[in-house]
């Protein structure tokens, strides 16, 4: 193995599960991706970012409509070439293709076959991070998220949350990718951060073999 730090994460859940907060923490953990005596910018990317559509809040990879289909797919392969391009540096995804499948059978009954994409990340040393929550702590977490968010419709409805994160957890079972399951109802970050920064040390995504 080399000594280069190369982790590769994809943070998967259902909203209100702090992935964004998480990924930044990450991002800059030394554990992760070294000691920096100033601040940079290394790869942090989301399939939420609604790059369908010219307005806020509008579509994107997860949840792009039928006729979006080729886009989406298209982009999943874009993306998947950048990895495979650029190997020997780490990469945090917040959100990605269980997010999709989680969302397009929701919505349309639709459950679209990632396997290909899996196998182009698994050399990578691809790792999933599945962030969940007890359901009787939505509420709290719904509570801070309301000080900061700018589209707080988005979370009326808890019970939708509770519906989305079981069905991820069938996904992320399904999925070849390895996986860790990390409970964050108790909202703490930090901690959640070191448990992670643990497992990819202990599972061997850290690095990636010369």
């Amino acid at each position: 193995m080399s000594n280069k730090l190369t982790p590769k994460i994809i943070l998967e859940g259902t909203r209100l599960t702090f992935k964004t907060e998480i990924a930044f923490e990450l991002n800059e953990h030394p554990r992760l991706v070294g000691p920096r005596r100033y601040r940079y910018h290394s790869p942090l990317v989301s399939g939420e970012w609604c790059a369908f559509t010219n307005y806020p809040w509008g579509r994107g990879l997860i949840n792009f409509e039928p006729q979006e289909e080729a886009l989406a797919m298209e982009t999943y392969d874009t993306w998947a070439r950048l990895f495979e391009l650029q190997r020997y540096y780490s990469w945090i995804v917040d959100r990605f293709h269980l997010s999709t499948r989680m969302y397009q059978w929701m919505t349309y009954g639709r459950d679209y076959d990632f396997g290909w994409l899996e196998e182009r990340l698994l050399p990578l040393n691809f790792r999933l991070i599945f962030l969940s929550r007890s359901p009787d702590s939505f509420e709290a977490a719904r509570a801070e998220r309301l000080k900061v968010s700018g589209n707080p419709r988005q979370y009326d409805d808890l019970g939708l949350f509770a519906r989305e994160q079981e069905l991820m957890r069938r996904l992320v079972g399904e999925s070849r990718l390895p996986a860790l399951e990390l409970d964050i109802s108790d909202n703490d970050i930090p901690r959640a951060v070191e448990r992670i920064a643990d497992w990819m040390e202990a599972s061997g995504g850290l690095y990636m073999e010369a």
